[in-house]
């Protein structure tokens, strides 16, 4: 899985006064937890940009003075007027303890549906697991090839042996909409897009060495 490293610095002091004061130098304030101990920190507000705004999914490399914790983004809180990272939370991955993590969904492929004249949909960008660290992925490519006009992918449809999927199972990932211009011969074609939905697809993993 993709690693980025964030260096911070431990809080030793806490309260209103010492959050204000981190913020004011451009800190943003840190919450380890997940491990043997609950680790308090800041790192500056620039380091964040890639964890926070980037649709990959990474593992963040915490490093604070000379340890180092391997962790995922939980929370992040903004500031409700100017939008700005306040705080944010990190889980610390302990090796076999398992994880809740969302894992970002990239299609693959052109939809059969979609040479047909179909717009293809993605209506699901992330599937929520239960996995151990190792088994963590930075995406899940779903194949969407033969995906048909006016049918579905859905959550049940993705094969993964290595994680637990969390989200509902009737849940769609993508679909082949049909244009206006072609609903009506499709219908007189007695085709049904609620009819059906694609046979299932195995999920390809794509782990980073």
């Amino acid at each position: 899985m993709k690693s980025i490293v964030l260096e911070g610095t431990l809080r030793t002091e806490t309260g209103k006064k010492a959050a204000n004061h981190l913020r004011k130098t451009g800190e943003v304030l840190c919450n380890l937890y997940g491990g043997k101990e609950n680790v308090m920190f800041s790192a500056p507000y620039n380091s964040f940009n890639p964890i926070v705004y980037s649709p990959d999914f990474y593992q963040v490399e915490v490093k604070l003075d000379g340890k180092s914790y391997t962790a995922l983004v939980k929370d992040v809180q903004f500031h409700p007027v100017t939008d700005k990272i306040q705080h944010i939370d990190f889980l610390e991955l302990i090796p076999g303890k398992t994880v809740v993590a969302e894992i970002p969904i990239v299609l693959v492929g052109q939809a059969a549906g979609v040479k047909a004249g179909g717009k293809l949909v993605q209506k699901l960008r992330k599937l929520k697991v239960k996995s151990t660290p190792e088994n963590l992925l930075d995406k899940v490519e779903v194949n969407v090839e033969k995906l048909q006009l006016g049918k579905s992918i859905k959550v049940r449809n993705i094969s993964e042996a290595n994680f637990e999927i969390l989200n509902p199972l009737a849940v769609p990932v993508a679909s082949v909409d049909v244009p206006r211009a072609l609903r009506g011969s499709f219908k007189a074609g007695g085709n049904d897009e609620e009819e059906e939905e694609a046979p299932a697809v195995e999920a390809a993993e794509t782990a980073a060495e």
